[in-house]
């Protein structure tokens, strides 16, 4: 038993997941594509073989979920034990403190922890993205039809804009009313984000017109029913379940925010992956296979049965199964409408942690006021994001993977192929809604391009690192 965690595992986790398998029982439970050459190098050369990682009940835990139920990590030699958490701060905390070795994080967390931002500071990196798109803007059945009634045009546009949404708020301000409530799952979150940029484009200051509160993504629905706020932005299966229960309409999706934008990661602390090299190695193996296989239109709806259980999502097989097996139902009297890329594990090199992703999220970390301090953005994104570990996994187990670290955003409306990789790749569109394109090399000119901000410091300082 590997020392780190051997007060972890009393009898009674023992006996509840158990106990150790043989050989030949643990390449039964492995996926059949997975087992050829998954088994040869067993456990051999790993620190450790017993690793604890967080989740969150969203349907994109799967990787981690999958993984252990299917056999995956196994067939890399290692016993993963898999912990539902009631917040992204618990996770980011005990991964902090050693509680966790790693974890579902958003794509933002392990930044923000290496920069302190909201949380005491602890390096933390991924070399493994989770998954592309995945989350929703979901609002009451109220503000639906008072944004109905301010702007029936807009309203029909596909993606839907915030422009109904700026006539409501005009008009709350105008009658002296209290501004509308907006939920967020974590100030560093995606979701934060991507609500923040929708409002935005449209005019709306997300920090001076609506009133913005984080909420744990399974308590979306419970808050939403009981009118303490009346919108939000959270992943699946939680803006589906609003609409299966008639209490909320899905306005737009992140993919149509941003078209295959990263969602989240693997996060560890840059000291346990020091530490545990081969053992990262291992699980990044075990994690490209797994969402390999996950991305498979077959093997969808055994992935829903498993993610649906109450270990995991908790939710009914009907609403997980809507949007992992590609549609969507934005109302609850309307048929479902086909979105295929509403998750991504895979393709499109969806498992690749691009440092102009991370380069990104920094942008925005500065545009609304959470880094108060210059940093250097390439350096960060650098130390934090590690693409050079990927393609080590990736090679070791066959797969294609990029050989270039950064590429532009929001300049491809179609699909395109990546030809810088090991073997070119098939992309889908990144388009932005409003039209804006993303230069990682040139963070200033894009920074300067909005008019709506919260910064909280000045850009001549940022562009002293970022010139």
């Amino acid at each position: 038993m590997d020392k780190d965690h051997e007060k972890r595992l009393n009898r009674r986790s023992f006996l509840k997941t158990g106990g150790l398998l043989s050989g030949a029982a643990l390449m039964g439970m492995v996926a059949p594509g997975v087992r050829t050459g998954a088994w040869a190098g067993g456990s051999d050369g790993l620190e450790v073989t017993r690793v604890a990682l967080g989740f969150i009940p969203l349907t994109d835990c799967a990787p981690l979920v999958i993984a252990r139920e299917k056999g995956f990590f196994q067939a890399h030699g290692l016993d993963v034990q898999v912990s539902k958490e009631a917040s992204w701060a618990n996770i980011r905390d005990k991964v902090s403190v050693g509680a966790l070795d790693g974890g579902h994080m958003l794509a933002g967390m392990p930044i923000a922890s290496t920069l302190g931002v909201g949380a005491t500071r602890t390096p933390m990196v991924t070399g493994f993205s989770m998954d592309l798109n995945g989350n929703a803007i979901t609002v009451s059945n109220a503000l639906y039809d008072r944004m109905m009634e301010a702007d029936p045009e807009a309203m029909q546009e596909r993606p839907i804009t915030a422009r109904a949404l700026k006539k409501v708020i005009d008009q709350d301000k105008a009658a002296g009313r209290a501004p509308l409530t907006f939920a967020m799952v974590f100030p560093v979150s995606t979701h934060n984000y991507e609500l923040r940029y929708w409002m935005a484009a449209a005019g709306i200051n997300p920090d001076e017109d609506v009133r913005l509160v984080v909420i744990p993504p399974p308590q979306m629905v419970a808050n939403l029913r009981a009118r303490n706020m009346d919108g939000y932005c959270v992943g699946e299966p939680w803006n589906m379940r609003a609409v299966d229960m008639g209490i909320g309409k899905v306005l737009v999706t992140n993919y149509e925010i941003w078209n295959n934008n990263p969602e989240k990661v693997l996060g560890l602390t840059e000291e346990w992956v020091e530490k545990h090299p081969n053992t990262h190695r291992a699980l990044l193996q075990a994690l490209i296979q797994t969402n390999k296989w996950m991305d498979e239109p077959e093997n969808r709806e055994e992935v829903v049965d498993i993610i649906s259980r109450r270990a995991y999502v908790n939710a009914p097989p009907h609403v997980v199964g809507m949007s992992m097996k590609g549609t969507l139902q934005f109302q609850r009297d309307e048929k479902p409408r086909p979105f295929p890329d509403f998750n991504v594990f895979h393709r499109y090199a969806a498992t690749y942690p691009w440092r102009s992703h991370a380069v990104w999220f920094l942008t925005q970390m500065v545009r609304w006021g959470q880094l108060r301090e210059p940093e250097d953005l390439l350096k960060v994104a650098e130390r934090v994001y590690r693409p050079d570990l990927y393609r080590e996994a990736a090679r070791a187990v066959g797969e294609p993977y990029p050989t270039i670290d950064y590429k532009s955003e929001g300049t491809r409306d179609k699909p395109w192929t990546l030809q810088e990789a090991s073997h070119p790749i098939e992309m889908g569109p990144d388009r932005f809604l409003d039209g804006r394109t993303f230069d990682p090399r040139d963070v200033m000119a894009y920074l300067e391009g909005f008019d709506v901000h919260s910064r909280a410091l000045s850009l001549p300082q940022l562009a002293e690192l970022n010139g």
